[in-house]
């Protein structure tokens, strides 16, 4: 499907899975979509403006005060030309504020003031998403009609962390926007579909293993494909560029 004439409004939290967001964005307009991105200063930690400005062909939003954006209302004009939200990597913070309605910062304000879907693609170590506050937050977010995608499991950022908690791959993130913002027949809704893909390494004793080169593509573009015809799409990669 393509995104052609879509606005998408990106929010990005603070996280090492930020720079996953500059991928989104250039795939989000390779698809022919309008990306306007919103970031915390979190986020400004890990990646700059700079580079969201020149993928997104667009001004950055980070402040909700700012006397330049907020002149017309900044936070409510953002968030009614948008034709969906999208949060990657939502944090266990940004949850917590949507679930809780705090509004204490030009994100959080924005996805307040929104009447359009909202997608979370949530990223965080296994113990935090695990930990029964973020359940609920997630449980409370889900009822209101919020849309998630991931986390997924596999290594973390952290040395010798592994487990459910890294960001969906932009392209799976892509295929549930396609999902979202595409009206036509679903011919595998209600389906539950597993795809595996990218590259795999089985152990043959502690020291030798067997590996395939996988790029994974063709998976990604198989779990893209169903996903728009309407399957829920557990996409299990390897690890991808």
């Amino acid at each position: 499907m393509s995104l052609s004439g879509k606005r998408i409004l990106l929010i990005i939290g603070g996280g090492i899975a930020a720079y996953k967001a500059l991928d989104l964005i250039r795939r989000l307009r390779e698809r022919g979509a309008g990306v306007r991105v919103v970031m915390t200063s979190a986020a400004q930690e890990f990646i700059t403006t700079l580079s969201a400005g020149a993928l997104s062909a667009d001004h950055v939003f980070t402040e909700l005060f700012d006397r330049q954006d907020e002149h017309d209302v900044g936070h409510i004009r953002l968030s009614r030309e948008a034709d969906l939200l999208v949060v990657a990597p939502a944090t266990a913070d940004l949850m917590a504020k949507l679930a809780n309605g705090h509004a204490n910062d030009l994100a959080s304000t924005v996805l307040i003031a929104t009447d359009k879907p909202v997608l979370m693609a949530p990223a965080m170590n296994p113990r935090m998403w695990a930990h029964p506050a973020t359940r609920r937050n997630r449980a409370t977010l889900q009822k209101d009609g919020v849309i998630f995608v991931g986390p997924v499991r596999g290594e973390m950022a952290e040395s010798n962390e592994a487990g459910e908690g890294r960001m969906a791959e932009p392209l799976e993130i892509v295929a549930a926007i396609d999902a979202l913002l595409d009206v036509g027949p679903k011919p595998l809704s209600g389906r539950r579909i597993i795809v595996t893909s990218g590259p795999t390494h089985e152990p043959i004793d502690p020291v030798r293993y067997i590996a395939n080169r996988s790029s994974g593509k063709q998976g990604h573009a198989i779990a893209a494909a169903l996903a728009r015809l309407g399957a829920d799409v557990h996409l299990v990669s390897g690890p991808v560029g």
